[in-house]
């Protein structure tokens, strides 16, 4: 029971179904509120603006938990690089329904034809599969090269090194691969609700930026941000065009 909103409720003399219809919310929902439930970020203030009183009155631990470090980042590294081996496929080998990888070539997973191998065995268990790599012809392409000193027809030349190493996935069924024409901020690797995000920084390579491994636990939250950016750039993907 969250006594501070009943007192607060009380003190206002506003009914729980007020704050439904102020809010647009299912009734049953203020009542789970009231029953301990805590509401999302944006209710937690509508309903403290309701009522004139502070949001840390209504809920202290859920304000206390979001000042500290979320629940929903599992580990912090430092590079890409640094991330085990055995945590790529452990992290794969886990999806039970959804793979995501998107990236400019990501030539070190197509590199590894174990990992290559985990992806083909989840498609055939029904896990969906979907692989964005940058169209090697896109100036966005040539410009991250660029950035990180390589130059772009070298990270074009990977992303082509790329395409060819996942045309056996190609043919398995569950697999969907399209090339993107999108500027990257992030690398994105998903498993489920489960998030590896390899942030870029520019002037650095991006074996040499960090990673933050997330957990999709909660609709607002750090790695919803990341899955709505990964499903945008998928609706603007096309799939590479087969040479005869």
């Amino acid at each position: 029971m969250n006594e501070n909103l009943r007192h607060a409720l009380i003190r206002a003399r506003i009914q729980p179904l007020d704050v439904a219809t102020h809010l647009a919310v299912d009734p049953k929902t203020v009542s789970r509120w009231l029953g301990g439930r805590v509401p999302h970020p944006r209710h937690r203030l509508a309903v403290a603006d309701l009522l004139h009183v502070d949001e840390d009155d209504l809920w202290p631990e859920a304000m206390r938990q979001r000042r500290g470090l979320s629940t929903e980042i599992k580990a912090v590294y430092p590079h890409r690089w640094a991330v085990p081996a055995d945590t790529w496929r452990t992290f794969f080998e886990s999806a039970n329904k959804e793979i995501g990888i998107l990236v400019y070539s990501g030539l070190f997973l197509a590199e590894d034809a174990g990992l290559l191998r985990i992806l083909a065995e989840r498609a055939q268990t029904g896990v969906r599969v979907r692989i964005l790599l940058g169209d090697p012809d896109s100036p966005h392409v040539a410009a991250r090269g660029v950035e990180e000193g390589i130059g772009g027809d070298v990270m074009a030349a990977r992303v082509r090194n790329a395409l060819t190493l996942y045309r056996p996935l190609r043919g398995v069924k569950g697999v969907e691969i399209r090339l993107h024409r999108t500027v990257l901020y992030n690398s994105i690797y998903r498993a489920d609700d489960e998030l590896l995000v390899n942030l870029h920084a520019y002037g650095t390579r991006a074996p040499e930026a960090p990673v933050i491994y997330l957990t999709h636990s909660q609709a607002d939250s750090s790695a919803t941000t990341y899955l709505d950016s990964f499903e945008r750039v998928w609706m603007g993907a096309e799939a590479p065009v087969q040479k005869a």
